[in-house]
């Protein structure tokens, strides 16, 4: 699943989805020195794959498009057969719901590799339930980080599938419409990922979404998806 995509150099691509581990570049650091982290979770996609998402509101999340698509034929997934578990760590989660209803970006067209799909590389995700804000605080939304910000990501994945992995202080090394390029290296598991900007003692803000693992002049970074204008329509459709 790898696709190469030019830009001011060439980039070697490769979906982070996983049914098939995150996390080395940036620093590696304590998940829970980061409030509100239990609004990151796991997303369970039919027990036979894994990415991460985050709570957005009380029963909304957002993760990766591709994540709404089976990695073995390339058909969309049933929603229903999707679980989040907000906040898991070890064998417990702060809160677990059921996926009832699943709005992707109008612009992704999934299996299409010949296309930078990065931009539009986002879904949400309506609970079956909602989650109170006592148990679990969504995180907010902000703009994209500009080049050369320092930025957070949390993941799940194969290395670390039932505990989050924080890797704190990447650096934003692009930042353009479509797509923001991060040293975070992420890999099976990550897709749908939190990229945050944190501040002290405030919960940290979701600027962008992980979309894939890639390889750019020869180091492993990360592509994100931007937070566009589309998304606030799409959290009204999911809605």
């Amino acid at each position: 699943m790898k696709r190469l995509l030019r830009t001011a150099a060439a980039i070697a691509v490769t979906i982070a989805c996983s049914a098939g581990s995150a996390a080395a570049g940036g620093q590696g650091a304590a998940v829970q020195t980061v409030p509100g982290w239990q609004a990151v979770g796991r997303l369970n996609i039919g027990g036979r794959a894994m990415c991460t998402a985050t709570l957005i509101a009380p029963d909304l999340v957002l993760t990766a498009a591709h994540c709404m698509f089976d990695i073995r034929h390339g058909r969309r997934v049933n929603p229903r057969s999707i679980k989040f578990e907000a906040g898991l760590n070890g064998r417990q989660s702060t809160a677990a719901r059921k996926v009832a209803k699943a709005v992707i970006h109008p612009g992704y067209r999934h299996g299409q590799t010949s296309q930078f799909q990065t931009g539009t590389d986002i879904a949400v995700l309506r609970l079956d339930r909602a989650i109170s804000g006592d148990v679990v605080r969504p995180l907010s939304l902000a703009a994209a980080p500009q080049k050369g910000a320092q930025v957070d990501v949390m993941s799940y994945s194969h290395s670390n599938a039932t505990s989050p992995r924080l890797q704190s202080a990447c650096q934003v090394i692009a930042a353009r419409q479509s797509s923001v390029v991060t040293t975070c290296r992420v890999d099976f598991g990550a897709s749908g990922s939190p990229v945050l900007q944190t501040r002290p003692g405030r919960l940290p803000q979701l600027v962008s979404v992980i979309s894939s693992k890639a390889r750019m002049s020869g180091r492993g970074v990360s592509l994100a998806a931007p937070l566009g204008h589309e998304l606030q329509a799409l959290m009204r459709e999911a809605g």
